[in-house]
C-alpha cells in the first residue's frame, strides 16, 4: 500500500540532495533546527514546563529530507498541505507517528532482521512468526483506521485525504473483520499456556477442525479439504493427573475417535497436519500480507518529517517566532516581510531583527555596509528560509516569496585549520570551482565575504570576474562583501540598466546599528572605526 505523504505520485526518494549538502549545513547552521526538530516541547498550564529528549530517527528524517529540494511549486503546494493538516491537528499526526513506531519496534523484537538472514528455515517457527506479524498489522491498521475516524472532516489535505480512502479500501471492514477471525480460528497454533485473571486457571487453545477427504491407493487419504477450523480455550490439566486420564479413557470409547499416545509417529503426523492447515490459512493470507511488507516503514520515515514539523512549529511559538507558508514565484523574484534569522533565535535565545525585501527581476544582490551590521545574518536568513520553502517547511516570516532552485550553493569563508592542505584563498578558488562545474539550470549561490583573504585589490579582480560570469550565465547569486572596489564597479556599471540590486548594513549617525538592510548604494568605507571606539577606547576610559 502506497503512503505518499511528501509526494503526491510516489514513495521518498533520496536521489537529488543539493550537490555539497555538508557545506550547506555548516554555512547556515542547519544542525540547529534538526535538534530542535527532534526535540518536543512539552507544555503544561499555558507554559513550558520541559523540553523533551531527542529523537534521533526525527532528526536524521528531517535532516535528509530537507536536504532533498522539491522541484516545481505543485510538489511544494502538496507537502504544505500535509504540513498545514499536520500542524492544526497535532495529536493526529504525533499519534500516527507513534503507532507505526510501536508496530516497527514490536517487528524487531519478534525478529525481522534475523528472519532475513540465510538459514532460519525452521518451518514451525516462521508459521508463528508469520501469525503474530499478520496480527502485529491488522493490529496497527486497525488504530490507523481508527485514528482516521476520529479526525473525520478535519483533514483536508490531498495526502492525508488519499492516504486514508486507500486505507479504507484495501483495509475494508470486511477485510478487518475476515482477518481478526481468522487469528481467532488459528489462536490455537502456537499460543502458550495462559491464566485467567478471575479464576486463576491456566488455559491452553486447542483446534477444532473439519477436514473433508477421500481414501486413495493403499488406504491413503487424498484430496484433502477444509471445511471448517476453530480454535477453543480448555482448561489445562496435566497428562498425568486423574480427571486426564479419566477423559482420555472416556474417549477411547467414543465410536471413530482415536486417541493419539505421546511420542508415537502417529502424533508427529498430527502435529504435521496441524501445521499444513495453519501454513494453507496464511497462503490465503500472503496478498494481505505482502501489501504492507513496506507500509509501516513508509509510514514512520514519512510521518517523522511532519512529527519534526510540528516540533519546530512548538519551538517558533516558544521563541515567539512568526512564520508562513511561502510562495513560490519566479527566479527573478525575492520578496519578504520581517524575514528572522531562526537559528539564531534558537541558538542564541534572542528575539532577532527582521528584514523586508522586495526585488523583482533581479538575478544579483550585493550587501555592503558596516561591520557587525548584520550583512553575514540576513544572507544566511535568506539561506535558511530558501532550504525550507524547497523542502514544503514554513518560513520565519511574516510573507516570504521566492523562486525553487534546486541547484542551491553556500560559499562562506572558513577559518584556516589544520585540515587545509593549501592557503585560504586556493581553498576558497577550489570550492568556487567545484561549485561552477555543478551548476544547473536553476542555481542560486550564496556567498558571504567570499575572495577577502587576499588583498582588497586583488580580492576585489577576482570576485568582479566570477561573479560577472555566474550573473551574465542566468545564475542568481547573492553576496555579503567587504570587497569595496569590487562593489563600487558593480555599481556603476548597474547604472546601464542591469539587473542588480545593492543593500546596506543600515548604521545610524551615531555608529549604532540596527541590524537592518536597505537598499543604498555601497559604502566606501565598513566604519571599522566604530568598533575600535566602541571597544578599544572604552577598555582606556
Amino acid at each position: 500500500m502506497k503512503t505518499y505523504l511528501l509526494y503526491q505520485d510516489r514513495e521518498w526518494l533520496d536521489t537529488k540532495p543539493y550537490f555539497d549538502e555538508k557545506s550547506i549545513i555548516q554555512d547556515l547552521g542547519l544542525r540547529i533546527l534538526y535538534m530542535m526538530a527532534a526535540r518536543e516541547v512539552i507544555v503544561e498550564g499555558g507554559n513550558v514546563k520541559a523540553i523533551s529528549m531527542p529523537d534521533t530517527f526525527i532528526e536524521e528524517t528531517v535532516k535528509t529530507v530537507m536536504m532533498v529540494p522539491l522541484e516545481t511549486e505543485e510538489e511544494i503546494r502538496y507537502r504544505q498541505q500535509v504540513l498545514r493538516d499536520s500542524l492544526e491537528n497535532p495529536e493526529f499526526t504525533i499519534g500516527l507517528y507513534d503507532i507505526s513506531c510501536e508496530v516497527l519496534k514490536k517487528w524487531d523484537e519478534m525478529g525481522r532482521k534475523d528472519k532475513q538472514k540465510v538459514g532460519q528455515k525452521d518451518p514451525v517457527s516462521n508459521l508463528v512468526g508469520d501469525i503474530h506479524l499478520m496480527e502485529l498489522f491488522c493490529n496497527g491498521l486497525t488504530r490507523i483506521k481508527a485514528l482516521f475516524q476520529e479526525y473525520e472532516g478535519k483533514l483536508m489535505s490531498p495526502g492525508y485525504k488519499e492516504l486514508k480512502k486507500r486505507l479504507e479500501e484495501i483495509f475494508t471492514d470486511e477485510v478487518q473483520e475476515s482477518l481478526q477471525q481468522i487469528l481467532k480460528d488459528i489462536s490455537f497454533y502456537g499460543e502458550g499456556m495462559t491464566v485467567d485473571e478471575v479464576s486463576g486457571n491456566k488455559l491452553v487453545m486447542r483446534p477444532d477442525m473439519e477436514l473433508e477427504c477421500t481414501l486413495g491407493e493403499g488406504f491413503k487419504l487424498e484430496g484433502f479439504k477444509l471445511e471448517s477450523l476453530t480454535s477453543k480455550v480448555m482448561k489445562y490439566r496435566s497428562p498425568a493427573s486423574t480427571i486426564s486420564k479419566v477423559q482420555t479413557f472416556i474417549n477411547s470409547r467414543v465410536p471413530d475417535s482415536i486417541q493419539i499416545p505421546e511420542d508415537t509417529l502417529l502424533r508427529d503426523e498430527a502435529y504435521q497436519l496441524d501445521w499444513g492447515i495453519v501454513r494453507h490459512v496464511m497462503n490465503y493470507c500472503s496478498a494481505f500480507m505482502f501489501r504492507f511488507q513496506k507500509f509501516f516503514d513508509h509510514l514512520h520515515f514519512q510521518t517523522a518529517f511532519y512529527r519534526g514539523a510540528v516540533n519546530l512549529a512548538d519551538h517558533y511559538k516558544r521563541f515567539e517566532l512568526e512564520y508562513c507558508y511561502p510562495k513560490v514565484s519566479d527566479k527573478g523574484t525575492l520578496r519578504f516581510t520581517e524575514l528572522k534569522e531562526v537559528v539564531m533565535a534558537m541558538e542564541q535565545r534572542i528575539l532577532p531583527v527582521g528584514n523586508t525585501c522586495d526585488m523583482e527581476d533581479v538575478m544579483l544582490l550585493i550587501v555592503t555596509g558596516a561591520n557587525q551590521g548584520g550583512k553575514s545574518t540576513f544572507l544566511r536568513s535568506v539561506g535558511i528560509a530558501q532550504v525550507l520553502m524547497q523542502c514544503g517547511l514554513m518560513v520565519t516570516a511574516k510573507s516570504f516569496e521566492s523562486g525553487i532552485f534546486p541547484s542551491l550553493f553556500t560559499h562562506f569563508t572558513r577559518r584556516e585549520d589544520s585540515a587545509m592542505n593549501s592557503g585560504r584563498l586556493d581553498e576558497e578558488l577550489g570550492r568556487m570551482n567545484q561549485i561552477v562545474e555543478h551548476l544547473g539550470e536553476r542555481s542560486l549561490v550564496l556567498l558571504n565575504e567570499s575572495f577577502a583573504t587576499t588583498t582588497e585589490k586583488e580580492g576585489s579582480v577576482i570576485a568582479y570576474d566570477i561573479i560577472k560570469a555566474l550573473n551574465e550565465a542566468g545564475v542568481k547569486v547573492l553576496t555579503v562583501t567587504h570587497l569595496l572596489s569590487f562593489a563600487q564597479r558593480m555599481y556603476d556599471e548597474a547604472a546601464k540598466g542591469q539587473g542588480v540590486e545593492f543593500f546596506s548594513a543600515q548604521r545610524l549617525p551615531d555608529g549604532s546599528r540596527t541590524f537592518k538592510m536597505i537598499q543604498h548604494e555601497p559604502e566606501l568605507t565598513s566604519f571599522g572605526l566604530d568598533l575600535y571606539e566602541r571597544i578599544v577606547l572604552a577598555k582606556q576610559d
